[in-house]
């Protein structure tokens, strides 16, 4: 019986190691964030995109907490773009979705249509979530161009000027 009770004690510790190794009693996490001058190259390259195409936007990056890094407006955006791209940004970033998929999703009538009672969130489109390694590291939203669809497509435009610098 002693011989049972020691294996079965033995057994339960070599199988419990993997999951106790797993769960650290350090008291931190870890996580990533872009670094401002890599924000700063994507809000550049999403007005850049827009400029090309005619548009006045401002651009505003923010990190995985919805705080803004980095904000930049064309000489001719209107005065509204500053709260606009940070809003869809941050409801990027708070929602872990583009903001183009949120605007269906809390339509009048559908589940999530409390989300456009807030304050905060802004469900246009024109905000993205920028990630590395299936992690969120930041948020980026346009706005300025006549459609929301065109301010999502300057924000990829940021987004792919910086895929080489975040990509693992």
């Amino acid at each position: 019986m002693k011989h049972f009770i020691f294996a079965a004690i033995t057994a339960t510790c070599t199988l419990a190691t993997p999951i106790l190794a797993q769960d650290s009693d350090d008291a931190f996490v870890t996580f990533k964030v872009l670094k401002p001058e890599v924000a700063q190259t994507a809000a550049l390259a999403a007005m850049q995109s827009c400029r090309e195409a005619g548009y006045q936007v401002g651009v505003m990056v923010v990190d995985r907490f919805g705080s803004p890094q980095v904000y930049l407006r064309d000489r001719y955006a209107g005065l509204h773009v500053f709260e606009t791209a940070r809003r869809k940004a941050w409801t990027a970033v708070s929602f872990r979705t583009d903001t183009m998929s949120l605007s269906g999703l809390t339509e009048p009538g559908q589940m999530m249509a409390g989300i456009r009672e807030l304050t905060e969130p802004l469900a246009l489109g024109g905000g993205l979530v920028i990630e590395a390694a299936g992690s969120i590291v930041a948020g980026i939203g346009v706005s300025g161009a006549p459609g929301p669809d065109l301010d999502a497509e300057c924000a990829q435009a940021g987004i792919d000027a910086i895929m080489d610098d975040i990509a693992f």
